[in-house]
């Protein structure tokens, strides 16, 4: 096991437009979103609201796969479960939860 952690994450527009993706780098890949260096460059003013942790890519992906396939209120309701306030985890003063796989 490489100790390599993966993450699915959810990204949302002030007016709740979501972006789905998965990275091994929330970080970085919040901070490439944000300088529009993907071709997702819409997601430039987008918040991270929400994202899970795995160890294992395969289940990152099929996590994603399977949030992408959620309609559109069952999405909101897992980030108001987690996030209530629908704050940018990515900020350095938030207080970001941990959510990890099989918790749901």
């Amino acid at each position: 096991m490489s100790g390599r952690m993966y993450y699915v994450y959810i990204m949302s527009s002030y007016s709740r437009v979501l972006y789905i993706g998965v990275t091994s780098s929330l970080e970085r890949r919040v901070e490439q979103h944000r300088l529009g260096v993907d071709p997702n460059a819409f997601t430039t003013r987008y918040q991270l609201v929400y994202y899970e942790e795995y160890t294992e890519i395969r289940d990152a992906i099929d996590r994603e796969t399977q949030l992408k396939a959620y309609r559109r209120a069952k999405k909101i309701e897992l980030i108001d479960t987690f996030n209530p306030q629908w704050v940018d985890l990515a900020l350095p003063t938030a207080q970001i939860p941990r959510r990890l796989r099989g918790s749901e």
